[in-house]
């Protein structure tokens, strides 16, 4: 434990001696144009495995990347994914933390909830709440935090749990989510490279992520209070204006705490009836043509915003913490300021990505990785497990779960149907490895918000603190991930419903029976 502990405070003293993470993404933005432009020159080229194109590094200082550039200045950040988002949630979430509903709300469950089971709830809330995409990341991970401070426990242990659940288990769950159709649906077309009638259905690893999920919250338990918790220390408090420590808050509720739950409850269960009421119908307004819930998965941001704003108004004014209209603008506006720092990061993290893709050298490291593999030679278990290890390294330098997996699927899901292993496991592998670093990279573009949920209790707290605390879980949840992958393949068991084991019968060029 003394050289693990050893090894972290090394990661962790390394990252903080590293600058802001503003003149970080500065930097890469000089490093990437600079990349660019001798990779041009020396004619770095790929051919794309699906449409036998030829990807050509670009130099970002061409006239036409230049001229690009300067005319979607503005387009890029204000189209950055993540912002958007995080400014309408934070518009409600403001309101409902400020009117003290969030924390009445948790001090209520942490009063309900036995103290050796909180750990173990804010992982599996965080694996259950990535079904909200990216909606996880802001909802649920500051709660960690608040969550942990109630009861007096290192906050930041409680961010660190929620964050691990929401992305590093973010291909597991006890429900298909929108993940399910955009990966499988890639793995079909490049099996189908080898076998023209192979078809998969969208829970061709339903078996496998519900399997997957307990094994992530034991692992993010484990993790938070082996390694994380004991490590972080006693937590103190916030220190007050005259710099005091300030008591943990309590888990008693006053009158006016326990109307105001009772209004937002009466809001809650409202707003639960009107979502059911526009999903549950096969013509519900949140169904699309065919009755898939794709257009529900898309509503779930606004469907945050709305019931936390109307569940924290609701508390305000029962419990007096709302009085005029003015209250409520304030709480919103003032949830608006504190994101300041935020916009900034995701300005030039926004630049920084946009430059990167433009470059093509994500998409030419992605192809030459795949072709990497295929060269080895080794036995197709072994095969799989370095299917795992690169993708979760490629992971680190490109993103989006789709674009990694449509560059890799082309090359690695025939290449593997042809050793034995179906276009279901080698999917399954590719989660494994997409899953496990997400919460250990700097280029996750949500990295700088869990630091300023983090700054919010240990104001020091930086980029590497950050990756010191995660990165216990991101290997811990590797090696759990990775054996859980091997009980199937093993075993050879199928990985979903209505579907054969995950061998394939490579000489007959039909799905194993």
């Amino acid at each position: 434990m003394n050289i693990g502990n050893g090894i972290l405070n090394f990661v962790e003293r390394a990252g903080n001696r590293l600058p802001d993470p503003v003149t970080i993404f500065v930097i890469l933005i000089t490093a990437v144009v600079t990349i660019s432009v001798l990779a041009a020159g020396a004619g770095l080229e790929s051919t794309h495995p699906v449409t036998g194109e030829t990807i050509a590094a670009q130099s970002l200082l061409s006239g036409d990347n230049v001229a690009r550039l300067l005319t979607e200045f503005t387009s890029i950040f204000v189209n950055f994914p993540p912002l958007g988002l995080v400014l309408v949630v934070m518009i409600g979430a403001g309101v409902a933390e400020r009117t003290g509903l969030f924390g009445a709300g948790l001090r209520a469950l942490v009063g309900w909830v036995p103290n050796t089971l909180l750990t173990a709830t804010l992982v599996f809330a965080g694996v259950m709440g990535n079904l909200a995409v990216d909606a996880g990341y802001v909802v649920l991970i500051p709660l960690g935090g608040i969550v942990f401070a109630s009861v007096g426990r290192h906050p930041i242990a409680g961010i660190a749990a929620t964050f691990a659940g929401v992305s590093a288990g973010f291909s597991a769950n006890l429900f298909p989510g929108p993940l399910e159709p955009l990966l499988l649906g890639i793995t079909v077309q490049a099996a189908q490279f080898i076998d023209p009638d192979w078809q998969l259905n969208i829970l061709s690893n339903y078996y496998f992520i519900m399997v997957l999920t307990p094994a992530v919250v034991i692992a993010g338990t484990w993790v938070t209070q082996a390694i994380i918790e004991p490590r972080l220390g006693e937590w103190k408090g916030i220190k007050g204006e005259n710099g005091e420590e300030e008591d943990a808050p309590t888990t008693d509720l006053t009158a006016a705490e326990k109307r105001g739950l009772m209004a937002a409850g009466v809001v809650m269960v409202a707003l639960i009836a009107w979502v059911v009421s526009m999903t549950v119908p096969a013509d519900g307004i949140l169904r699309d043509e065919t009755g898939d819930l794709a257009p529900f998965y898309n509503a779930i941001v606004a469907i945050s915003m709305i019931a936390f704003l109307l569940m924290g108004l609701a508390f305000g004014i029962a419990s007096g913490t709302i009085k005029s209209d003015k209250d409520a603008v304030g709480m919103a506006s003032g949830a608006m300021s504190d994101m300041g720092v935020y916009i900034i990061l995701a300005f030039v993290m926004a630049m920084f990505l946009a430059l990167f893709s433009w470059s093509n050298l994500g998409t030419i490291l992605a192809i030459n990785g795949a072709a990497a593999l295929q060269a080895s030679g080794l036995p197709a278990p072994l095969l799989l497990v370095a299917m795992v290890l690169l993708t979760a390294v490629l992971n680190l330098f490109v993103g989006s779960a789709s674009a990694k997996w449509a560059m890799l699927a082309p090359v690695a899901v025939p290449m593997l149907m042809l050793l034995g292993i179906g276009p279901d496991a080698t999917t399954a592998a590719y989660r494994v490895g997409d899953g496990a670093t997400n919460i250990i990279t700097p280029l996750l573009p949500y990295m700088p918000l869990i630091l300023v949920f983090a700054r919010r209790y240990v104001p020091e707290f930086g980029l590497g603190s950050l990756i010191a605390t995660m990165l216990p879980y991101s290997v811990a949840i590797l090696v759990v991930s990775l054996g859980v992958l091997g009980i199937f393949v093993l075993a050879d068991l199928p990985l979903g419903p209505g579907l054969a084991p995950v061998s394939y019968d490579a000489t007959g060029l039909t799905p194993a029976q």
